[in-house]
């Protein structure tokens, strides 16, 4: 057990901790190491920020790791489309944004919806949290928020996506992983760096 006799420093003799003297220098270059080690805490080598252009989609995106692409025929509300993924992961925290070129404008609306149920049953998920917010060119984008988990696994997923269109493509931008694993700032950082192109 930690007392506070445990946090007190150990001195010879007839030193005390009042005649024990600290040279302003020393103090300085404490601090200094100090702000150091928390800098370079923030900015672990595994989560390297960098920034993605897709050369399949429209868009740019900052990612942790060095980012993997590939694409996959997939069945979106009865349409079969191509799914262009460009993602990178960190610590069990998948990063990934999904792209599909629509053929008509009109199935906008139902591509998106389907790719946010699809997102939330993936992982049995129920939404904490589901907005609109505007993007850069007034365009509109559902941010949502949601927790479950993997197949039978009890370890809790915590999903942060945002859905948007521009044009005949659509996007999901995917962040997905245990909650404990994301680091402060982590889903903020990843979702405010979505960029249409």
């Amino acid at each position: 057990m930690i007392t506070d006799e445990h946090l007190l420093p150990v001195c010879s003799g007839t030193d005390t901790i009042t005649s024990m003297r600290i040279p302003y220098l020393s103090r300085w270059q404490i601090c200094l190491s100090l702000l150091f080690i928390c800098t370079c805490l923030a900015c672990s080598p595994s989560w390297n920020w960098r920034e993605v252009k897709s050369n399949d989609a429209p868009f740019s995106v900052l990612l942790p790791a060095k980012a993997i692409s590939h694409s996959r025929k997939i069945d979106l509300n009865g349409m079969e489309v191509t799914m262009y993924m460009t993602a990178a992961e960190v610590d069990g925290v998948s990063f990934a944004v999904g792209s599909v070129q629509l053929p008509d404008a009109t199935q906008t609306a139902a591509a998106l919806n389907a790719m946010q149920l699809a997102m939330i049953n993936n992982i049995h998920g129920e939404v904490r949290e589901k907005k609109i917010i505007q993007l850069e060119d007034h365009v509109n984008a559902t941010q949502i928020i949601a927790v479950g988990h993997a197949g039978k696994s009890t370890q809790h997923l915590l999903l942060a996506a945002r859905f948007v269109s521009k044009g005949l493509w659509v996007h999901q931008v995917i962040a997905l992983g245990p909650e404990k694993n994301y680091p402060p700032d982590t889903i903020d950082t990843f979702l405010t760096s979505f960029k249409l192109n």
